[in-house]
Formats: structure tokens, sequence, C-alpha cells
């Protein structure tokens, strides 16, 4: 019998408990005792242990030998994986390259500017990287990379090895002269703003501890659904926007029509802007099925998709029916309120006349689906735990989501209602409404379900909204600020905290400080940033953003150089917002996946076998009927507009970026900087991901 090897695994662990195993070889020759008890002296000593009571076993050669060989065997499949994976990616990223390269039209595109900035910031770097490695090549550096002119070592004429070795000398003295100065000004001035917005930050959390330690929230006194209370429900109006809305226009109609509210105090306008006919007539199929159970609900479409979001919602106020309602509750067309969404939010403006918003927040059921939903689940949750709720406490003032929401309508009207002259429809009447008085609530515990962008793609396009409309809403709202008759600190609280600190520094900072200074530094190194900046504070306000959603703890490191990498898009947009640009009155429809229930994925399969042709569905709908209002001209009947084949493109600042920060984790290297090559190389990868957009859904 062959020895054993005396190793402990894991999966043998359990049977090993209390008494010692003892294994003697019937070969005299050989006694291997595996001891894990307090009779190891004994033994030594050569006084006889007792025969265990329990039955256990050592590991013999086969078993290890099998041990080995499903090791073997998965390791051998971990590297073919990774071989296919890298024999295919260099054709993958060509294809994406001839693909970005065809789709690419007339004219410069968004962000062209800030694209020749990147290509023009990386050819120096690539040139300073290059004359650093001849330099480091010859022996012509220094132990210390950020020694400041002073303390440099002045070499005598026999030291100097040439006009090559002269030119070096001479750029280096002008690096600390003129260069270094600059680059340090605006690393102290971003710090600065970097300081500031972390302490408000800080301050948000605080806050929203203090809210959780004291169990503050907003309360309904009593029961008003009970019987007998004598509650009168309000007339309710109930809006769902929608845009070519395929995929979840059928959940989110339905989630509406069961709200349990009395059928003769609400109605339902669904409000369709969708450009596909096919579309169109699978909507008014869902209307008239609903409305044929009783359910008051109407259809209306426009022609003309002017003004976007906003007008939509402002041509469906203009009815004079609207006028016999008190409120009304708007859902976007991927949101499912729950039945009892209305019981919850309405009676917050009983006995409140100064409540003009009640807002819920948003649950997100496609979190888990891949690495770019959880990362947004990590926002989204600090945004409306953290900012939302810190900000309807103390301030009772927070940016309407433009959705999940219900709004007075009074309150509305004498705002001046939905306007047309921002994608921000939502932050553009919050803002009057506060303005002009009005208070808001938001429920935390009211949770809506809906889902959040699966590709990178989607995603890019609604960041780029968001922080573009934002700034050019500043641009046309900050004489009514100034002027308005609320009182300073409620002024100082929108310019400077809302706008200018969470809106226009926070962008800039982050693109500047890690994606420009931070590689000049690696070629200027006498203008060195500290550790401190690039690691310590934001992996601590990285922890802060996570806390709302712990089960994502184990993701701060990809949520850290995710947003890093999101800062260019942001950057972006923020500038075409506060300087007016091309596409800053721009609004895509984000691409739904109709994944906002899990019956839907249950019964998707047989949606897609349920192939209804127009003429059916144009049978199916009833000739008249009165809450339907159409307005499609007939010529359009015969066109059926195919969809686009989707694929994954390439994103050439991220992938300028990539090799920006890659050259300078590079020429870190030469300095023998840690902290600083490790942040660079990671975020190198990170914008590289992004840039071949091999983050999020995969479209084939």
């Amino acid at each position: 019998m062959v020895p054993g090897l005396g190793l402990a695994y894991s999966w043998g662990r359990d049977a090993r408990r209390g008494t010692p195993v003892v294994v003697t070889m019937e070969n005299p020759n050989y006694s291997v005792v595996e001891i894990d008890g307090p009779e190891a002296e004994a033994l030594q000593a050569g006084v006889p242990v007792p025969p265990p009571t329990d039955k256990g076993r050592g590991r013999s050669a086969k078993q290890f030998t099998w041990v080995l060989l499903l090791r073997a065997h998965r390791a051998a499949g971990c590297l073919a994986s990774l071989a296919a994976v890298t024999w295919a990616l260099p054709s993958a990223v060509a294809k994406r390259f001839r693909r970005a390269a065809a789709a690419e039209g007339l004219g410069h595109g968004r962000g062209w500017l800030l694209y020749r900035f990147i290509k023009a910031l990386l050819a120096l770097s690539m040139l300073a990287l290059t004359v650093e490695l001849a330099a480091y090549w010859n022996g012509w550096h220094f132990q210390r990379p950020n020694l400041t002119v002073p303390e440099l070592h002045v070499l005598e004429v026999e030291d100097i090895q040439g006009w090559l070795h002269t030119a070096y000398l001479a750029w280096m003295s002008f690096r600390a002269d003129y260069i270094r100065r600059p680059i340090e000004f605006l690393s102290k001035v971003c710090i600065l703003l970097f300081v500031v917005q972390s302490l408000d930050r800080l301050a948000l959390c605080i806050g929203c501890f203090w809210i959780k330690l004291r169990k503050i929230k907003p309360r309904i006194e009593g029961d008003p659904f009970r019987e007998g209370s004598g509650y009168l429900h309000p007339m309710v109006l109930v809006q769902i926007p929608m845009c070519n809305e395929k995929e979840v226009y059928e959940q989110s109609i339905s989630a509406v029509c069961q709200l349990d509210w009395p059928r003769d105090k609400f109605l339902i306008q669904v409000l369709d802007d969708s450009s596909d006919e096919s579309i169109q007539m699978l909507i008014k199929a869902e209307v008239s099925k609903w409305n044929q159970l009783g359910v008051n609900i109407i259809y209306r479409h426009r022609v003309l998709r002017t003004g976007y979001k906003a007008g939509n919602l402002n041509s469906a106020m203009s009815y004079d029916y609207v006028k016999n309602f008190e409120f009304v509750a708007i859902f976007d067309a991927d949101f499912q309120p729950s039945p009892d969404f209305l019981k919850k939010t309405i009676p917050h403006f009983e006995g409140n006349p100064e409540v003009g918003l009640v807002q819920a927040r948003w649950s997100f059921v496609n979190k888990d689906e891949n690495l770019l939903t959880r990362l947004q689940n990590i926002n989204l949750c600090f945004h409306f735990e953290v900012e939302q709720q810190v900000n309807g406490v103390f301030l009772n003032f927070f940016g309407f989501n433009g959705t999940a929401g219900v709004w007075r309508i009074q309150a509305l009207e004498e705002s001046g209602g939905w306007l047309e002259r921002t994608t921000v429809e939502d932050m553009d009447i919050a803002v009057r409404a506060h303005l002009n008085g009005w208070k808001f609530i938001f429920l935390n515990d009211v949770k809506v379900l809906c889902e959040v962008p699966e590709s990178y793609e989607a995603y890019r396009k609604q960041q780029h909204r968001w922080h573009s409309g934002p700034m050019h809403l500043f641009r046309l709202c900050l004489p009514d600020i100034i002027t308005a008759k609320i009182s300073s600190w409620k002024k100082a609280n929108l310019i400077l905290l809302f706008f200018l600190l969470r809106k226009l520094i926070l962008p800039f900072y982050s693109f500047t400080l890690f994606c420009v200074i931070l590689p000049l530094t690696m070629f200027v190194p006498e203008a060195e940033l500290p550790v401190w900046v690039i690691c310590y504070v934001p992996v601590f306000m990285s922890f802060l953003n996570i806390l709302p959603s712990p089960r994502s703890f184990p993701f701060i490191v990809p949520y850290l150089l995710f947003e890093n990498t999101m800062s260019v898009t942001k950057f972006n947009a923020m500038v075409s917002g506060l300087f007016k640009l091309g596409s800053s009155y721009e609004w895509v429809v984000t691409k739904k996946s109709g994944r906002s229930s899990e019956l839907d994925l249950l019964t998707s399969s047989e949606k897609n076998r349920k192939c209804i042709t127009l003429p059916q569905l144009q049978k199916q709908l009833p000739e008249k009927n009165e809450l339907i209002e159409i307005n499609v001209p007939k010529e359009q009947h015969e066109k059926v507009p195919h969809d686009a084949k989707k694929a994954n493109k390439i994103y050439k600042k991220e992938l300028a970026l990539s090799l920006l920060l890659l050259t300078a984790a590079t020429r870190s290297l030469l300095s023998a900087q840690g902290i600083h090559f490790y942040f660079l190389l990671f975020q190198g990868v990170s914008f590289l991901v992004v840039g071949l957009d091999l983050i999020g859904e995969q479209i084939s």
C-alpha cells in the first residue's frame, strides 16, 4: 500500500472532528501519522492511543490523483477559454472599427473638439515617453521624481554627454520653470473642488444616517381608507408617455390599469409619440382591450414629436376634461406601479395644501443582469436613498425624476406648466415650482418597478441627456432664481449646490483631475499629485456611495474605475449644455429590454409566437370608440418600417484616453511610483473595456 500524503482538503474537513485519525501502513518501513489533537505528545512518547470511535480514513493515492486530474482539467478549460477570447478579440475589435468607420456620416459628430484635444494630448505624451525612455536608457534620470529646480544637481561641463544630453537638460529646466506651475495651479483648483464636493457628499450621508437613526419619514395620520372613514377619493389623471416602446408598452399599461382606485375617479392617458405604425396599432389594441374591461383609458398619438416628452405632456394637459381632475400621476413606459400606489401617495396631499409633488422611489428588476446594471444600481440607490431623501426631509425640495410621481395640477399650472425649452423638463418644472413656494415629499418606502439600460450605448446616451440638460436649464433659469421671492439660503442652495456643485463641478474635476492632470504629472514629475487624492479619498467616497446598496460592496473597485471612465461623457455633456452646443437639445429614447417583471420573461416566448399582422390588429380595433383619440395619416398605413440591426460600437474618446493613461502608466514605472502606476494601469484598462463596448449587453 502506497503511503498517504497527509494533505487536508476542504471537502474532507467535516469528517475529521474530535478524535484524530492515525493511519499506519502495512509495510513496517513506513508509518505516516496524521495528528491534530492533544494526543500528539502521547504518540511521540510511544504511549498507545485508544482506537477512534468514528471511522475516518486517509486519502489514498488514487483519490489524490483524481483530484489533481480534476484541477488540471479545470485549469486547462480556463486556459482554453482565455486562449479563445484572446484569439477572437483582435478580429472582434477590427470588425467594430470597420463598422464604426462605415457608420460615420458627414460632419464632426458629437464631442469632436474634445476628441481632438485628447488626441493631441496623447501624441504629446507618446513623444514625451519616447524622450524619457531614451534618457533612462542613457542613465539621464534622477532618483526622486518630484525634485524642484533648486534641488537639481548642477552638472559640470565635462559631465554633459553630447548635444542630446544638453537638449534633455534644457527640456528638464523648461519643464520645471514653465510647465510645472500651471499644472500645479490647475491641480490645486481641482483638488479644492474635489474636497468641497466630497464634504457635500459626506454631509448628505450624515443626514441620511440621522434620518435612519431618528426614523424620520413622511407619515399619514390614521388609515383614510378604512371602512366608515368617509374618505372622498379625489379625481386622478394618470399619464403614460411613450415613444416606440414596443418592449414595455403592454406591461406598463396593464400595471396602471390595475391601480386600486375607484374606476370613476381616475382616467388613464396613453400618450404615444411612436413613429412606427405597427407599434401604434399594438398600443391601440392594448388600450381597446382594457377599455372593453371597463377602464377609463384614452389613446392619443401625435404626428409631430415637437418638444419631446415635455411637448407630449403639455399637449395632453390642454384638454377641457383635465380641469375636472385634481392630481396627475406620471409613469414612463417601463414603469410598473403596484396596485396600491395611489393609496400610498395621494393621502400625503390631504391637509397639506402647500405640497405640490409626491415622488416615489425606483426599484430595478434587472440590476443583476450584467456588470453595467450593477454599477448603475449603486449610483441610483445612492441618489434615491441619500440625495432625494435628505433633500426632501430637510429642504422640502429635490429634482423631480420625471416619472413615478404625483403632481397637484394646481402646482403645475401656477408654475407655468410643461415647457419645451430643455430635455430635462422634469427638473425644469421642479425648479419653477420650488421658486413659487411649493413643497415636495419624497417617499423612500414606496417603490415602483422599472429597469435600467443594459447596453453601454443606451446608458451613454441617457447620461449625456441627464448632464447636458441641467446646464442648459441653468443658463435659462438663473435670472429667475436671482429675482425670485424666496429666501437667500434657498437661492444659494439652488445655485451653489443643486446646479454648480453637483451638476457642473463634479464632471469638471473628475475629468480634469483624473484624465488630464494625473497623466500629465507623470511626464512633469515636479508637479506630482499626493497619494490621498489618487487613492484614499476616492476609495472612501466610493465606500459611501455603496452604503445604500451593501450587496454591491464587492464591486467597489469597478465602480470607482467606471465612474472615472464615465467622466469624459459627463464632461462633454456638461460643456455642450453650458455653451448650448448642438447636442445639448438632443433626446434619444433609452432602449428597453422589457424585463420589468419576471412574468414578462416567462411569457415573452409566447408573445413572440403570436405574430399578429397589422391587418389583424386593425380588425381587432373597434370602428368607433369615443375613448380613443388618433391622429395618423392614412398614407402611412402601407409603410411598416423595420428596426435597424443593432451592434456594439467603439468609442474613440475612451480608446484615446485609454492609450493616454497606459502611456502615463509606462512612464510612472521609470520613477517607481507605485500607487500612481496601478491607478493609471487599471484606469487605462477600464477605458479600454468601455471604449471597445465590452461592458453591458453584447449585441451580435
